[in-house]
């Protein structure tokens, strides 16, 4: 039997109602006419679209991978320049200069885009988590500010934002679909998640080796990790994107099959 209010969950109370519709209406004290609806600050979330964002972070996306493919050519430029270097004559040190100074300008490209997107992404982020909340918020794991707040927690962040998207995806799945339908696989989630993780290990390792290097070898085996690095990130920034456009487009499928649980204005709840 289904919520004789909201009409999506079992009934769990004597007056049909699910678990979160009693505790939104409940029932008036013995001998009073039932009350109103509840105050809107104490009813559900509002859904609230994350179309508009989601575009955003998807080109946001698309300059990532730019810059990276820009950081992988610098870097690979430098690698060749330091491999055909003839000794250290002027015109050496010159094509030297210029390489680096190539690679210096494509890695701060780089990080204006990453912070940019990771700014917009934060905010799409915290927007699905809200929508999922309406959906079911039975199926989320942590509370709402934990959607920023989760990715700044040293260590905690390798796996907490895992577990809150998994939440959300859980929710914005269709009903029906399971875990083995087309939107309820969290195949893509998984391999997003793990590329993001591979890429900001491998990240910061490369990084070290290549601000270590002193001598020749040290240095042309930190900038081939380098280029490995962004080849990884140019993976995880695709992978992200093809996650954004399939989480935004669940949660629309969703919202259009999506009933609101609070009665109609001038209603009495049953």
């Amino acid at each position: 039997m289904l919520c004789t209010t909201c009409r999506q969950r079992p009934a769990a109370s004597a007056t049909g109602r699910c678990v979160r519709c009693t505790a939104l209406y409940p029932p008036p004290p013995h001998g009073l006419m039932p009350g109103g609806p509840a105050p809107a600050a104490e009813g559900p979330r509002l859904l609230r679209s994350p179309e508009g964002l989601s575009k955003a972070v998807v080109a946001l996306f698309g300059a990532v991978i730019a810059t990276d493919a820009l950081a992988m050519a610098a870097e690979v430029h430098l690698w060749r320049t330091y491999a055909g270097a003839d000794g250290f004559t002027f015109v050496a040190l010159e094509r030297l200069r210029r390489a680096e100074s190539l690679s210096a300008l494509a890695v701060g490209l780089q990080f204006l885009a990453y912070l940019a997107t990771a700014v917009l992404f934060l905010l799409w982020f915290r927007r699905v988590r809200g929508n999922a909340e309406v959906f079911d918020a039975g199926t989320q794991p942590m509370r709402r500010g934990w959607a920023i707040g989760a990715w700044f927690v040293p260590v905690g962040n390798l796996w907490l934002p895992r577990r809150i998207a998994g939440g959300i995806w859980s929710a914005s799945a269709v009903p029906g679909t399971g875990q083995g339908g087309r939107s309820g696989s969290q195949a893509l989630l998984n391999l997003w998640w793990g590329a993001w993780i591979c890429t900001l290990l491998f990240a910061r390792y490369a990084e070290r080796r290549y601000d270590k290097a002193v001598v020749f070898d040290d240095v042309m085996d930190g900038l081939r990790l380098l280029i490995v690095s962004d080849a990884l990130g140019v993976l995880a920034a695709v992978l992200a994107l093809l996650f954004v456009r399939r989480l935004t487009a669940m949660q629309r499928e969703r919202a259009c099959l999506y009933v609101d649980p609070r009665p109609e204005p001038g209603t009495v709840p049953a």
